[in-house]
This record gives structure tokens, C-alpha cells and sequence, in this order.
């Protein structure tokens, strides 16, 4: 199950580093289509956003350096993922909104079992 758990965290992060990395430094043909939405100051805090909970999946499990901070960073995924699912419903983009849904199942899985049922030892209580 250890392992299951990594892959997801990796496959999150990997999915925001990308999309957070896109909405930072976007195409010409998509900064159109984002500012439609919302202003510019909007996307660069998404994507920063979603920048931090990449590295916030990964680095603390990694190093076992607060690696309470990994079910921190899921469930602040959760969050937007949950906001990210009603904005494409609304707009009528159904493929999103399931691509949406299936990270926020993700996210939700690697919350709950870093979080109550396999969490990852500090780096100081791994060694003991």
C-alpha cells in the first residue's frame, strides 16, 4: 500500500506541477481564454498555488521533514479540486469536471491514509 500511495502523490503532483507551472507562464493561445474567466492576479495565485502542493506532495515524505505537511497539502487539493469541479460543471465542460472529480478522488485517498492510517514517521522517529 506504501507504494500505491507514492504513486499517487506522485501522479498529483506531477498534475499540478504542470498545470500550475501553465497558469504561471501561460500559452498566448490559452492567456486569452484564462482571462475571460478571471483576472491575471487570479491565475498567478492558482498556479503558485498549485506549485506549493506539488512540492507539498512530494518534498516533506521525501526528506521526513514535517511530513504531516503531504495530508496538509491532499486536502488543500481537495479544496480546490472540490471549487475546480463546480467552475468546469457550471461552465458546461463535463471532461473536466471528471478529470476534476478524479484528482479530488485521489487527493482525497492520499489525505485520509497519510493522515490516519499510514502517515509518514518524522525523520527522527524513523531512525529510533
Amino acid at each position: 500500500m506504501k507504494i500505491v500511495l507514492w504513486v499517487l502523490q506522485v501522479l498529483l503532483a506531477v498534475a499540478f506541477l504542470a498545470h500550475g507551472v501553465m497558469l504561471l507562464f501561460p500559452p498566448q493561445a490559452i492567456a486569452g481564454l484564462l482571462l475571460a474567466s478571471f483576472p491575471r492576479g487570479f491565475w498567478v495565485f492558482l498556479g503558485a498555488a498549485e506549485v506549493a502542493a506539488a512540492l507539498g506532495l512530494t518534498l516533506p515524505g521525501i526528506t521526513r521533514i514535517q511530513p504531516g505537511l503531504v495530508p496538509a497539502a491532499a486536502s488543500g487539493v481537495m479544496v480546490v479540486m472540490i471549487a475546480a469541479t463546480i467552475f468546469h460543471l457550471r461552465r458546461g465542460e463535463v471532461s473536466s469536471a471528471v478529470t476534476t472529480l478524479v484528482l479530488l478522488a485521489m487527493a482525497t485517498v492520499v489525505a485520509y491514509m497519510r493522515w490516519k492510517v499510514m502517515p509518514i514517521l518524522p525523520r527522527a522517529t524513523a531512525r529510533a
